[in-house]
């Protein structure tokens, strides 16, 4: 492009019409403090432990890829669809999400509601109408309604005229329903993860009745309170006693010297924290987590595990939902399907890399440059980095077969004799 090419098409966000004019240059839609579109979770989840717990299950399943691909006729991977909903599932789902935003946005519904719908927001053919149809966006909302055929759900519409949470009913057949594969575990009403939440929630209210600056104090006055007159002069002086301590910088007050103060300002003996700890740690084992792993100290066979238990059967649920709702019989017939790929060398540690990458050259499982771009260098332009060879097995070159001598014949036909050779002399034993 030339000088005056791009002085002519240049464009710079502070010199633009939305920058001087911000009132008329956008549209009449709501607008926010915060993102509208953000799932958060309900006041019991989100101010407690629980917030934690969710938010390590939710990252790990974003950082597994979910992709549109092609399968060969064993079934395996072949490649990746050049279609919009790969699209979504790979680049970006919506205005406002990018791919991994997106897989962890469905992990947090899925978490706190049990139930989460990615719902096709703008698709190339009306999917009411026909149901070979390419999304072109999605958003993933909450159920608020159940019918037969129908759900109603619950999601941000970013239409530049609105900029709303609005509620949409959609048919089942092209909404991906995605339930909780732990659902028993953590939405039941009576589940540990529930019980823990409702332990926690006592806690807390035991907590800040203990912290709340009251004193807990009992007067023994040196008179019997019995009549009305007595009464109000206790409470008179019942009254005069906290004047003194409100008004004290330091708390302090004075007694008459046959008064007699009992304290019961002390700590309230209860098992709450052995029944949040024992709960913890039954949540725990039902989840397959542990505490390495929740502090990022967890070995290699520890992660594979829990990967294996916990996070793959997540990942099972949303791409068999998908399949069913995106994916026609016709599509599937011509093997496409929508899988999800683990890295396998992300948990493996450096000074493994070394041995493993030459048992995968050496039995010609990925080849060089594959190699590499695992372990971040760029490719390299030999050839030979580009071929499934094992490059510690020597070279066979190819045997070239000598010229035949003046004094040799052409082998014999199968069956026959040699022929005898006669010296010059006739001296042989055949010779004449």
């Amino acid at each position: 492009m030339g000088v005056f090419s791009r002085i002519k098409h240049a464009w710079n966000a502070f010199a633009s019409e939305a920058f001087s004019n911000p009132t008329e240059s956008y549209a009449s839609g709501s607008g926010y403090g915060i993102r509208p579109d953000r799932p958060r979770f309900t006041y019991s989840n989100e101010r407690s432990i629980i917030a934690s717990i969710y938010t390590r299950l939710a990252v790990d399943i974003a950082g597994i890829g979910i992709r549109h691909v092609r399968l060969d006729e064993s079934d395996r991977y072949l490649e990746d669809m050049d279609s919009g909903l790969n699209e979504c599932l790979t680049v970006q789902a919506n205005i406002d999400q990018g791919a991994r935003h997106f897989r962890q946005n469905i992990a947090q519904v899925l978490f706190d509601k049990g139930v989460a719908a990615i719902v096709p927001v703008d698709t190339d053919i009306d999917p009411a109408v026909s149901a070979a149809f390419d999304v072109k966006s999605m958003r993933v909302g909450e159920i608020t309604a159940w019918f037969p055929r129908h759900v109603r759900v619950r999601l941000y519409n970013d239409d530049p005229e609105k900029g709303v949470q609005e509620e949409v009913t959609l048919e089942k057949k092209f909404v991906a329903i995605v339930e909780n594969p732990f659902y028993s575990v953590m939405n039941e009403p009576n589940s540990t993860l529930q019980r823990l939440i409702q332990k926690i929630n006592m806690l807390d209210v035991v907590d800040k009745q203990s912290s709340s600056g009251k004193l807990d104090m009992i007067i023994q006055l040196p008179y019997v309170i019995k009549s009305e007159s007595r009464r109000q002069q206790a409470e008179q002086r019942r009254k005069d006693i906290e004047f003194q301590l409100a008004g004290s910088q330091y708390g302090i007050a004075y007694t008459d010297g046959t008064e007699k103060i009992t304290q019961l300002n002390r700590p309230a003996e209860n098992n709450l924290l052995n029944q949040i700890e024992y709960l913890t740690k039954l949540l725990y084992s039902q989840l397959g987590l542990t505490d390495e792993i929740m502090n990022g100290t967890a070995d290699e066979k520890t992660m594979v595990n829990y990967f294996s238990r916990t996070i793959e059967p997540f990942l099972d649920a949303i791409v068999e939902a998908m399949i069913r709702a995106f994916l026609t019989k016709t599509a599937r017939t011509q093997k496409q399907s929508i899988k999800y790929f683990r890295d396998p060398f992300k948990l493996v540690p450096v000074e493994t890399i070394a041995e493993i990458a030459d048992k995968f050259a050496r039995n010609e499982i990925l080849t060089s440059n594959e190699l590499r771009g695992v372990i971040g260098f760029k490719p390299a332009k030999d050839p030979k980095a580009d071929k499934l060879i094992n490059s510690n097995m020597p070279v066979q070159k190819a045997v070239t077969q000598p010229p035949q001598q003046n004094n040799q014949l052409p082998p014999a036909p199968s069956g026959s004799q040699p022929p005898q050779l006669v010296k010059a002399g006739g001296d042989g034993q055949n010779g004449t």
